[in-house]
């Protein structure tokens, strides 16, 4: 028996790789790194970005999408979010030790000045590794994008954070 976060996502990139983690952990609380498959997840790799978030609460890229190198800047990999600017490291800040805390899923969509920026937290297995890992997925739409993905009978946009 598959167990089932509450939160199932607000966009269709945001349910696929939801629907990916949850087939992949099986029975267990969370899947390892090592289960994730990026073959299934091609269309989304360029969004994705993996950070590790250390118990001291410092968190480090581990992989960058290229999509997101464009919005953080260049490659980011191995760097603290502490190096980025202040609302991009809000940004990818958004969930995380919410995801970790609770082994769930965890995102939403913030209406920022000139776009919206939605976002995905999933929490991986870290084994006998000293930090967490975070599976993320970011993207950044226009406000009068009509190919968001999210439901048609909700046509209002989603504020802040949306968890299990």
């Amino acid at each position: 028996m598959m167990t089932r976060t509450g939160f199932r996502g607000l966009n269709s990139a945001q349910r696929d790789i939801i629907a990916h983690w949850q087939v992949v952990k099986g029975e267990r609380d969370m899947p390892r790194k090592s289960d994730i498959d990026p073959g299934t997840l091609k269309s989304h790799l360029a969004s994705i970005s993996m950070i590790e978030v250390d118990y001291s609460g410092e968190a480090r890229f581990r992989l960058v999408g290229t999509r997101l190198r464009q919005i953080l800047g260049g490659e980011m990999r191995g760097r603290s979010l502490r190096e980025l600017e202040s609302d991009k490291a809000e940004m990818w800040s958004l969930g995380l030790i919410a995801a970790i805390e609770r082994g769930r899923p965890t995102g939403g969509v913030i209406n920022r000045k000139h776009d919206r920026h939605a976002w995905l937290r999933l929490p991986l297995d870290p084994g006998p590794a000293i930090a967490r890992l975070v599976l993320c997925h970011d993207v950044l739409l226009s406000h009068d994008a009509r190919d968001t993905g999210y439901p048609s009978s909700d046509p209002s946009p989603i504020r802040g954070p949306i968890a299990a």
